[in-house]
């Protein structure tokens, strides 16, 4: 039987962020009466928490950083700790599972020191690649990890990090792969309608969709689209997502007279751009682009300690039947059956990524092949529905 459990995470709807629908998917597919979900605050939290029936509690839980210093982090993390010890207490919970090692495992491991009650550390790669450049991170991740049941691990590759730099034992680590939703996300013939909307037009179209950062590989994709481009000329880069990059890859853009960029949002894309910013959009426009695009790249690599741990916008993308190409990192191969569904190649350079999505793009053939495939890849792999079960097997075995 399932422990009654809460789960602390800041990423969680109706903020975006692939943690935060992972979480989504497997807790809501639990019985109700067995999961509590305490998270961030959100603008559109009202809103959004009127459309289920989850039990939901909105804290202060963002931080700007996750460490012990200043003194307002400590206080934070301290007050923080006793609002949840308070929820535990009224609840009933008898397991606690933290979103990240920081700051949600810090605080649950504070909890566990007030009342006893257990906990699980959820691990996604790129947060434990960036506690091991910090002494205090590193320090605090050491004590989450010592008193945790078990720590789960998003990909093959993050347990490597988990069992290989961090020393813990194999008994403590779980592999739980995140998932798609293979009935919402669904393939759907070209629509030329529905392209011009996007300012796509007749243009063959690559797509990214993430958060704007360093290790999404935005600009190693700009930097080959100029050797592209002369290969395929209509080739259009549509960038879906926000983030502290998107000046840098706008300037970026715009210095190559062979790429320059649409505004944020613009949907009037002539041929001579070859950058489109989309921003932020919702989920009905996401899945909209990922049934017309013709191929989806997310070419990641690794920024110091900063890695893709998993990658579940791959999976979303195979869901809608197109092929994939990721960057040799993280743990973005699992998500695809190598060649059949998708390609991995560096990407720290421009140039072999230029020359493999020529390739593709050579090929239509192929990619409608490859995107066939990759629907039943994930069918078979990677649905909700069987991870959530999974899932509850693993909580329900750790909770006794």
């Amino acid at each position: 039987m399932l422990p009654k459990i809460l789960l602390l995470s800041d990423i969680f709807p109706p903020k975006t962020g692939g943690s935060g629908r992972w979480f989504w998917e497997i807790y809501s597919r639990l019985p109700r009466d067995r999961v509590v979900v305490a998270t961030g605050m959100d603008e559109r939290s009202t809103e959004f928490d009127q459309t289920h029936n989850l039990q939901v509690r909105r804290l202060p839980l963002t931080m700007a950083t996750r460490g012990l210093r200043p003194f307002g982090n400590l206080k934070h993390y301290l007050k923080t700790a006793w609002r949840i010890r308070r929820l535990v207490k009224h609840e009933g919970i008898t397991a606690i599972h933290a979103g990240r090692n920081l700051p949600e495992g810090f605080l649950v491991y504070l909890v566990r020191r007030l009342t006893g009650v257990p906990y699980i550390c959820y691990v996604h790669g790129e947060d434990v690649g960036v506690s091991a450049t910090s002494r205090e991170l590193a320090w605090m991740t050491r004590r989450v990890f010592a008193k945790a049941s078990a720590v789960i691990a998003n990909s093959q590759n993050t347990r490597a990090m988990l069992l290989n730099e961090w020393k813990l034992p194999e008994a403590k680590v779980h592999l739980l792969y995140p998932g798609v939703d293979t009935k919402r996300f669904v393939p759907a013939s070209r629509d030329e309608t529905v392209r011009q909307s996007l300012g796509w037009q007749d243009r063959k179209v690559l797509l990214t969709v993430g958060r704007l950062q360093k290790r999404k590989g935005h600009d190693m994709l700009i930097r080959a689209l100029p050797a592209i481009r002369e290969r395929h000329p209509d080739v259009l880069y549509a960038i879906l997502g926000e983030g502290e990059e998107r000046s840098r890859l706008q300037e970026l853009a715009n210095s190559s007279p062979h790429t320059p960029c649409a505004g944020v949002g613009t949907r009037s894309v002539p041929t001579t751009m070859g950058v489109q910013f989309l921003g932020e959009i919702d989920d009905a426009q996401l899945l909209t682009c990922y049934q017309q695009c013709d191929l989806f790249v997310l070419p990641n690599r690794a920024i110091g300690r900063d890695v893709e741990g998993f990658g579940m916008v791959l999976l979303e993308a195979q869901a809608c039947g197109k092929p994939v190409v990721a960057g040799e990192s993280g743990g973005t191969a699992e998500t695809m059956s190598i060649p059949d569904t998708g390609r991995i190649v560096p990407c720290e350079s421009p140039e072999l990524l230029a020359q493999l999505l020529i390739e593709l793009l050579d090929d239509p053939t192929r990619l409608d092949t490859m995107g066939q495939a990759g629907r039943a890849w994930v069918q078979e792999h990677f649905d909700w529905d069987s991870l959530a079960v999974q899932a509850g097997e693993v909580f329900a075995k750790v909770g006794k």
